[in-house]
Formats: C-alpha cells, sequence, structure tokens
C-alpha cells in the first residue's frame, strides 16, 4: 500500500490532537472544577460537558480547515507529495551546499551565464547574417542608384 499523503497525515495529527485535547480535558476535571454544580445536577454537568467538547471540536475543526483553505493547504501538501515522488526517480544526489558562498554561487550561476551567452552567440550570428543580407541589398541598390545615374546623364547628353 503506499503511504499516506501528506494532507492524510496532517488530518490524523489534527484528529489526534482533538482527541488528546478532550481527554486532557476529562469529565472527571471539569465535574471537579464544579464540584458543587455537579453535586446538585449530575446529569445536567454531564450534558454541558457534552455539549462544550462538542462544541469545542466543532469550533477547532472549523479553524483549522479554515486555516488549510486559507493557506491553501490541500493543494500544497499534494504538490510537496509529487515532488518528493519525483526526487525518488533521481539517481544522483541532491544539491548541497559546500560552505564557501563564492563557489556556491559560482556553481550555480556559472551553468546560466554560459548558457545565456551561447543563446547571445546564436542571436549575434543571427544578427550578423541578417546585417550581410541588408548590406548586400543596400550595395546592390546604391548600384543600381549609380546604374540609373548613369543612364540619365546618357539620356540628357543625348537629348542635349
Amino acid at each position: 500500500a503506499a503511504a499516506p499523503g501528506r494532507a492524510q497525515v496532517f488530518a490524523a495529527v489534527v484528529d489526534t490532537f482533538l482527541e488528546k485535547l478532550v481527554a486532557a480535558g476529562s469529565y472527571q476535571r471539569f465535574a471537579s472544577s464544579y464540584r458543587s454544580f455537579y453535586k446538585l445536577q449530575p446529569e445536567m454537568t454531564r450534558s454541558i460537558y457534552d455539549q462544550f467538547v462538542s462544541q469545542l471540536r466543532t469550533s477547532i475543526k472549523e479553524e483549522i480547515q479554515e486555516v488549510k483553505n486559507e493557506g491553501n493547504l490541500e493543494m500544497l501538501f499534494n504538490s510537496l507529495d509529487k515532488i518528493v515522488e519525483e526526487a525518488k526517480s533521481h539517481k544522483e544526489p541532491a544539491w548541497r551546499p559546500s560552505g564557501i558562498p563564492e563557489e556556491d554561487a559560482r556553481s550555480a550561476v556559472v551553468p546560466y551565464l554560459l548558457k545565456h551567452r551561447s543563446y547571445l552567440r546564436k542571436i549575434l550570428k543571427e544578427k550578423e547574417e541578417e546585417n550581410r543580407k541588408v548590406a548586400e541589398s543596400v550595395l546592390a541598390g546604391r548600384g543600381r542608384i549609380a546604374e540609373l545615374q548613369q543612364l540619365i546623364r546618357a539620356r540628357k547628353q543625348a537629348w542635349q
């Protein structure tokens, strides 16, 4: 059987907490705290205790559910379970700091910078190729302009 998820473990911890809380506030303690009332009406004392415990459980469960909803704990627990499962498939050990901040920073930054340099070189080659084509186009345009100017001069001379 698969291990219970973190959300299930959290729910079990909350339930255990509630049971221990109720056990710590047993009926005997409650009755001893209200001894004179208990001596007069033991059934009523038991009823009050039962209502108190019931409302205490309900309010604690509602508060915890509100915290779970506000913090989106269910989704976070599931996400954490998923990350742990994915990590089990990795053969290599997880990264750990060496204790030397400069080396740790370098080991984290250098791969990124190398990848970025490779990307920038690729973009540079593309831009250089684009500029070469534009330069050829400009030179061809200038050549065509020179030809047209020559043609204009020749026709102007022929006309005169």
